[in-house]
């Protein structure tokens, strides 16, 4: 039995996980789901936004499953993926159809190092200045680099690329360069390197050149919202983070309070990465049954108000199990 640690957090994020779990309670699977709390509200209630119950209940998962928090992200996400050392973040970013986006033919997968970098949080008042620390460690780069080439064999991709800024930021991105190519060696892909200004100008002109791309905390942060852009937005966009023993799931939209508890919001995003999690612990045949029943009800129009429906949450969702029965 799996023990999945499900915290639906703010917002949307109490309707858009409902509406996931909807959909894989019609499998078979054994998981055992247990509920947690954090972000704001939670922080309301007991004086901080995640709970030292929360966190050791993450601790004993076999995976965890978030929905959404507000103002209090930094205190629980970015202090999640550090204490679980949550170190690689996956974003994939896939043209659907169905979808109006820029283009039709992108698939390629952002690989984030996720605990390094200027989200360390050193910052310091230096009289009237203020000074940011930026931390790329060699064991950082290697272990995030390994993950993204190791993740590309895994799923049968071709090209390996790293963005960087080593022409400016020599010691810190030189390191991640050097360490890149260095572990290249190892692997028989396509690799290649840009500059991350260069990078985001290929991925808005021309992304179908990428496959699979490795990058430091703060530009792959960037670059990851730019990919979910090219392809309709943060409502379609999951995203997975992985460490050698813990492993949390995520839609990476916020909790949205404009349009919480209208149970509009469109649960894709997490339904995406319930998938991710699915394919973590093994349950491949049954990712792949939704993900196909995903596209197939986004190409018949059947879809929440932001893709132009009139479908609600969890109406969607029903939708989608329907289609999973059909496949």
């Amino acid at each position: 039995m799996k023990k999945i640690v499900v915290i639906p957090g703010d917002g949307i994020g109490k309707e858009v996980v409902p509406a996931t779990l909807h959909i894989l309670q019609g499998f078979d699977l054994p998981f055992e789901y247990v509920y947690a709390e954090a972000g704001d509200e939670c922080f309301e209630k007991y004086g901080t936004p995640l709970p030292e119950e929360t966190l050791e209940l993450c601790k004993e998962s076999d995976a965890i499953l978030f929905g959404a928090v507000g103002e209090t992200a930094a205190d629980v996400i970015v202090k999640l993926r550090q204490e679980l050392d949550l170190f690689a973040n996956v974003r994939p970013a896939k043209s659907m159809r169905g979808v109006k986006c820029l283009y039709d033919n992108v698939d390629l997968v952002v690989v984030r190092e996720n605990t390094e970098c200027l989200y360390k949080g050193y910052e310091f008042d230096v009289g009237d200045s203020a000074v940011a620390m930026r931390v790329i460690t060699r064991k950082g780069c290697e272990r995030i680099v390994r993950f993204a080439f190791e993740f590309a064999k895994r799923e049968g991709r071709k090209r390996v690329t790293a963005l960087h800024k080593a022409n400016v930021l020599k010691k810190t991105c030189g390191l991640f360069k050097r360490v890149f190519y260095d572990i290249a060696k190892e692997y028989n892909f396509e690799v290649n390197d840009y500059y991350i200004d260069a990078g985001c100008l290929y991925m808005v002109t021309k992304p179908w050149i990428f496959d699979v791309i490795v990058t430091t905390n703060l530009f792959g942060d960037i670059v990851s919202d730019l990919t979910a852009g090219l392809v309709g937005g943060l409502g379609l966009a999951p995203s997975a983070n992985i460490g050698e023993r813990y492993s949390l799931f995520e839609p990476v939209h916020g909790s949205a309070p404009d349009i919480a508890g209208k149970g509009i919001a469109n649960p894709t995003a997490t339904i995406l990465s319930a998938c991710m999690m699915l394919r973590h612990l093994g349950f491949s045949e049954v990712a792949e049954k939704i993900e196909r029943a995903v596209e197939k009800v986004i190409a018949e129009g059947k879809t929440t108000p932001d893709l132009g429906g009139n479908l609600k949450t969890m109406e969607f969702a029903e939708e989608v199990l329907k289609a999973c029965r059909e496949i």
